[in-house]
């Protein structure tokens, strides 16, 4: 029974990995009906909300498993993919940083170089959406 579940869970795990949400979700729902773990949480928490669009709930099932269990990077990798659903790129970055600094995971790194490094902006000193840095940013790409 602990071998398919373990099994169920890596499967998912994988598909993730390969950008196969449908068919994690899957294996991770056949999983939770043998057991529990807060890996299984997690990433069941990311495939319901990217699926079946429970956002919100899997926002609040990653911060709760993060204070429970800290030292799970796949806490911090879910809790910012779905940060991106939310349209939040910034805490969903600062969420990515926080599992590298536990493991610079390949998944982590992954997700990191998808989202692109910004540039700094052409004065320094000033806030980013300050109209010069803006202008002086817009004219610098041209």
């Amino acid at each position: 029974m602990q071998s398919e579940f373990n099994q169920l869970v890596e499967s998912g795990i994988t598909a993730l990995g390969n950008g196969e949400t449908q068919k994690a979700l899957a294996l991770f729902e056949r999983a939770s009906r043998i057991d529990s773990s807060p890996t299984l949480s997690s990433c069941l928490a990311y495939c319901m909300a990217r699926e079946r669009g429970q956002v919100k709930a899997g926002h609040r099932t990653c911060e709760e498993l993060i204070n429970t269990d800290p030292q799970n990077l796949f806490h911090y990798l879910n809790l910012g993919r779905i940060l991106l659903l939310e349209n939040d790129r910034s805490a969903a970055i600062q969420a990515f940083r926080a599992g590298i600094a536990l493991d610079p995971h390949p998944q982590i790194i992954r997700e990191l170089t998808l989202l692109g490094v910004r540039k700094t902006p052409p004065i320094a000193f000033l806030p980013r959406g300050n109209i010069l840095n803006k202008l002086l940013g817009h004219f610098s790409n041209r």
